[in-house]
């Protein structure tokens, strides 16, 4: 709602850049005006970033591992550097003309600039597809460099190659995918306003957002308000989110029993909390209890408590937006009545995500605006970026009339990004069938409350036999689930 307007100032903007750029119509020989300089933020300033490794030109191969079908380890691999970001590339001897862009999820505040490679190499290898993954230009979560710098590396992809001794036609294809950060890049660069205010565009065919951001900043008032409820129920409410290291202690001390800590366990308060965390993520569903007890991803939650809404710099004014939650705790409508009058209201600074005149938002969007077949993944423990990013989605694509390119998947994961691989090349490959064919794949109803809180729910897609590009975490975490949790069926 907040980007109804988004398509008339895009629209706005070009005619007045046009006008610039033609005299607007007045003398013969106009005196140019120099355009309206962008405003700057901390972001901008940052500058001493690098890739880890500058001189790289090529990286390991795959090895192999049983039930290849192909040898795995002939591919060309190439890497370099684009615009200060680094990338790597890899394309099979039989290769399909299609090229997979890979969008890596946040990689921290330091200096140092790495590439990642898709969990699915393996599958794409396989089946003969090209991949490129980029490193970004810079660090922090920077979406908008995100987006351009895959885009850039997806327009390079031809040079590259030549430029390596590998002529190769233009991809037929070029489908993105990505995971975390890089799920809100994989969702933003297919919206139409991503196409039209971007440097380097591309037009995707398919895309595949996997424990994505799909809310744009909606996630970072979901932040807010799992603090503000923590600090009301702790006896703290009128304590400024900005000084959570003074309560810090207090919050912890009163809510919990043993935090951080596996499992966690809560005091009564607490056990409200937990409630109202419950509610904010997407509601009851299988795996909230694992997540908030063994997954990880509520001390990721816990750890961004504080921050001042410009998502670290990324912003110049706060985004940040408390006042559309209606904080429930279950079974208990005078304590949430006491919850909502007691917490503190946020609301954002107008225009803080405005359209900007030098390409992408600042945190590019996901409004729904979008063409192309879209396949999704999340976890229903995900605490960190929970599954009502998918809830919030859903209702954006469907809002815009574009419900039909949609098709979304639970996965029965305690944590943030807990996919088996397996899991992970399904919906890749029910995109591309998709794609291809026409033919709509299966997906889960993600709005739907009594269906989200079925115990079953999550069970059609899990996938929980662990291949040879499983992590060790995801192995453990599985067996954990299959101790704790009655068993979907037999599949």
């Amino acid at each position: 709602m907040k980007n109804k307007n988004a398509s008339l100032s895009v629209l706005a903007v070009a005619a007045s850049l046009t006008l610039v750029a033609c005299g607007g119509g007045g003398s013969d020989n106009p005196t140019p005006t120099p355009p309206v300089p962008e405003e700057t933020r901390v972001q901008d300033s940052r500058t001493s970033f690098a890739p880890a490794t500058p001189p790289a030109t090529t990286f390991a191969a795959m090895a192999a591992a049983n039930g290849d079908t192909v040898d795995v380890s002939t591919t060309s691999r190439w890497a370099g550097v684009i615009g200060n970001a680094a990338y790597r590339v890899e394309v099979p001897p039989n290769w399909n003309g299609k090229l997979v862009m890979y969008a890596h999820g946040y990689a921290g505040t330091g200096n140092l600039l790495t590439v990642q490679n898709p969990q699915i190499r393996r599958y794409l290898i396989a089946n003969g597809y090209a991949w490129a993954a980029s490193s970004y230009s810079k660090n922090y979560y920077d979406v908008r460099v995100g987006v351009e710098d895959t885009n850039a590396l997806a327009n390079a992809f031809n040079k590259i190659a030549a430029d390596n001794g590998r002529a190769l036609t233009a991809p037929t294809r070029i489908y993105i995918t990505g995971v975390s950060m890089g799920g809100h890049i994989t969702a933003a660069a297919i919206e139409d306003e991503t196409f039209a205010t971007a440097n380097n565009k591309v037009r995707y065919n398919g895309a595949v957002p996997m424990c994505g951001v799909l809310g744009d900043t909606e996630l970072f008032d979901y932040f807010g308000g799992a603090q503000v409820t923590a600090q009301a129920l702790a006896g703290v409410p009128a304590s400024p989110i900005t000084s959570w290291s003074t309560v810090q202690a207090q919050v912890t001390a009163a809510l919990f029993t043993q935090f951080p800590a596996t499992p966690v366990t809560t005091t009564a308060q607490g056990a409200k909390f937990a409630s109202v965390l419950k509610n904010l993520t997407g509601g009851e569903r299988p795996m909230f209890d694992l997540g908030l007890a063994y997954g990880g991803s509520f001390s990721a939650v816990y750890g961004v408590f504080g921050l001042d809404g410009t998502v670290n710099g990324i912003l110049n004014k706060s985004s940040l937006d408390t006042t559309r939650f209606t904080y429930v705790i279950d079974n208990d409508p005078a304590g949430s009545a006491t919850l909502n009058a007691s917490a503190q209201k946020i609301s954002p600074v107008a225009d803080a995500n405005r359209l900007r005149r030098d390409g992408l938002r600042w945190v590019p969007v996901t409004t729904g605006n979008i063409r192309v077949p879209v396949v999704t993944l999340h976890t229903l423990g995900d605490l960190y970026v929970p599954f009502s990013m998918e809830q919030i989605y859903q209702k954006r694509v469907t809002a815009k009339g574009n419900g039909n390119l949609l098709v979304q998947r639970a996965i029965r994961g305690a944590t943030h990004c807990d996919f088996t691989v397996a899991e992970q090349a399904e919906a890749f490959e029910a995109m591309i069938r998709w794609e291809r064919d026409g033919v709509k794949p299966a997906g889960d109803d993600v709005v739907t409350a009594a269906t989200v809180a079925q115990p079953s729910y999550g069970c059609r897609f899990t996938r929980n036999a662990i291949g040879a590009d499983d992590t060790a975490s995801t192995a453990q975490l599985r067996t954990l689930i299959a101790s704790t949790t009655a068993p979907c069926p037999a599949q």
